[in-house]
């Protein structure tokens, strides 16, 4: 509960949180971004062709988009210019028209006319604007299909790019040794193979083609303003000084009001969790005005931050607009001073309006784009982080088994440690003969599960041997050793799939007949008729519709058809109940015959016909032997027996 935790507790697990990516209230911030924007940038090397097409069509996409105000504006002085010039007198040059202005004193109309393509007595040439028009019109079109080209071109590379990320993530995992997944959380590894990699593909998709659009567009849009008039252009560029200001100013105490509204709402959200899952405990002690109070509390605070958080983020808005209609107020005054003194056209004047409302909008475009390419480029880092992870050290092949093993397994002075500062098993021999059941007990922390994790070499010993069959392990391949091992974990696991389809898991290429007899032998053909399909009845991924005890039988006739050399054990009938622990008792007796049998043992009642009983305490083994000559020492097993005992009865 949230109240026992330390201030200093609290802020790591936040942490944790925002590392991870448990939680989503806050954007993900890269520890590293250009090193990773760059090796993010580097994946879409080998598309070098495809990605030049997309910056050539985004350019042209950009370069109509922009032409397109102008010749707008070249058709609004046709439509201008053809005005004035009928209510002129025919006849007369352009020239004797602003002179004859002049001698009136309208100088501000002879400024304006003389700026005009004027051919007095002649209306709109509806011949050029229709041009203009057409050409304005495939301008936008072909801007369009231009987008949609590229986007397409982008889509198909970005899959291409995602495809082969997943598939190198695919096969890190599968190269990585068995610590890294102990000294991690599975929740943060299957977020880093799935939402991180859909962030990098989202990213990749939106983010990156709309930040070259934007940026390309901006670049654009101010040549043109240039081009039309730089003064103009001075005067709309002074929003962005301004602007960046108030982003400056406002920006991180809205950041500072987001983060406390953040971690109040973790405060309130724990609070609640409490509240439901203790709700009887609540009632029972009659808490439950104490436990309203510290949610009025709580409230309060999460009120206070979320309302001081958005007005500083509601504030920003009005802010960055009202500077921009100040912008846009200047040019349309200036504009028209400068029309008038016939220093500027009124489609000029009417085009650099229109580029001046288009500007502010990749600009804010931009922002967002930064926002997400940002949180790409984290996603990105998380990945790579786990692509740079060690792998499992490569076999170094000089020996086989060569067929079907004996089952002598040996430990010469075997150590282990998982960190160099403390050494969880050292100097370990041990000699188990074919076909021995050795069982291992001893209390938590005792080296019972790092013990089978050497035979199976999902780690390595630090000095010593662990032999089989006289073979040192180490100079076999892993997928040699370990095709002689068969394990039935504590935890049923299943695959989604039909019952035959998980027993044959054991051994893919055996026999629909394989499959039953195994199925037979280890007691699954009792329950399996009775279901819907028999063995082709379809099961979850947990196994929902089959009880524990069934799900376990699964999994030891799935070992059986195996038929491995060696076979781990790890309580496996823990989990069920009375009556169906006998069924799968004699279903691993049955899984045992002719063959070696590590057993690891938390229950002692179910070890007492083993051959062989090892008791482990700090990584050594202090007694060993049945069970009948270890009670009779009366050592450690025989106080682990009666202490267990007792406990029971």
């Amino acid at each position: 509960m949230t109240e026992h935790l330390s201030e200093q507790e609290i802020l790591e697990l936040e942490e944790k949180v925002g590392e991870t990516g448990w939680g989503e209230s806050a954007p993900r911030q890269a520890r590293a971004f250009w090193p990773s924007a760059r090796r993010l940038i580097g994946l879409l090397a080998p598309h070098r062709m495809a990605l030049t097409a997309v910056f050539a069509l985004v350019a042209v996409c950009v370069m109509l988009v922009v032409w397109a105000p102008k010749v707008l504006g070249q058709a609004m002085d046709v439509i201008f210019s053809g005005v004035i010039s009928r209510q002129l007198p025919a006849g007369l040059s352009k020239e004797q028209v602003i002179e004859g202005l002049r001698a009136q004193g309208q100088d501000t109309f002879a400024d304006m006319a003389s700026a005009m393509d004027l051919t007095p007595g002649q209306g709109v040439d509806f011949t050029r604007l229709g041009w203009l028009i057409v050409a304005v019109i495939g301008m936008y079109a072909g801007s369009s299909v231009f987008m949609w080209l590229q986007g397409r071109i982008l889509n198909d590379l970005v899959m291409k790019v995602v495809y082969g990320l997943r598939a190198d993530v695919e096969a890190k995992i599968n190269s990585l040794p068995l610590s890294y997944f102990d000294a991690r959380q599975r929740g943060d590894l299957l977020s880093r193979t799935t939402n991180d990699v859909d962030n990098v593909q989202q990213a990749l998709q939106q983010a990156f083609s709309q930040l070259v659009y934007s940026v390309l567009l901006i670049i654009g849009i101010v040549i043109m303003m240039f081009s039309v008039s730089w003064q103009l252009a001075l005067l709309a560029l002074v929003a962005i000084p301004m602007t960046g200001v108030v982003v400056a100013v406002i920006g991180p105490r809205s950041q500072k009001q987001f983060a406390a509204q953040w971690k109040s709402t973790g405060h309130l959200n724990g609070h609640i969790e409490e509240s439901f899952s203790g709700h009887a405990i609540v009632q029972v002690f009659g808490r439950g005005e104490v436990m309203a109070a510290e949610f009025n509390e709580r409230n309060e605070e999460l009120y206070r931050s979320s309302a001081s958080a958005q007005f500083l983020a509601g504030t920003m808005m009005p802010i960055m607009q009202f500077i921009s209609y100040l912008s846009y107020v200047g040019i349309a005054v200036v504009g028209g001073l400068r029309v008038a003194q016939g220093q500027l056209t009124l489609g000029d004047a009417t085009a650099f309006i229109q580029y001046s409302r288009e500007f502010n909008q990749p600009l804010g475009q931009l922002a967002g784009m930064m926002q997400m390419l940002q949180s790409g480029v984290a996603s990105a880092e998380r990945v790579f982080e786990l692509l740079d992870a060690p792998s499992q050290t490569p076999d170094d092949v000089s020996a086989t088994v060569g067929g079907r093993a004996r089952g002598l397994v040996e430990f010469q002075n075997v150590s282990f440690s998982y960190s160099p500062e403390e050494e969880l098993i050292r100097d370990l021999n041990l000699r188990v003969e074919p076909g021995q059941t050795a069982a291992i007990v001893g209390p938590t922390g005792a080296g019972k599960t790092t013990l089978v994790n050497l035979i199976m070499r999902f780690y390595d010993v630090t000095s010593g041997k662990i032999l089989l069959d006289g073979v040192d392990v180490s100079t076999l391949s892993r997928e040699d050793l370990r095709s002689q091992v068969g394990m039935v974990l504590q935890d049923a696991v299943l695959f989604e799939g039909t019952i035959m389809d998980n027993i044959r898991y054991g051994r893919l290429d055996a026999t629909d007949e394989e499959v039953v007899e195994a199925a037979r032998a280890t007691y699954v053909d009792r329950f399996v008729h009775s279901l819907p399909e028999g063995y082709h009845t379809a099961i979850s991924q947990d196994g929902g519709s089959l009880s524990a005890g069934e799900r376990q039988l699964v999994t030891i006739a799935r070992a059986f058809l195996a038929r491995p050399a060696l076979l781990i054990l790890d309580e496996a009938t823990s989990s069920v109940d009375t009556r169906t622990e006998v069924l799968v008792q004699r279903a691993m007796s049955a899984l045992r015959a002719d063959r070696t049998s590590f057993v690891i043992a938390h229950r002692l009642s179910t070890i007492r016909d083993a051959d062989l009983i090892l008791v482990l305490e700090n990584g050594r083994i202090v007694e060993q032997g049945n069970h009948k000559s270890l009670l009779k020492a009366q050592g450690p097993y025989f106080r682990l027996h009666q202490s267990q005992f007792e406990s029971e009865g």
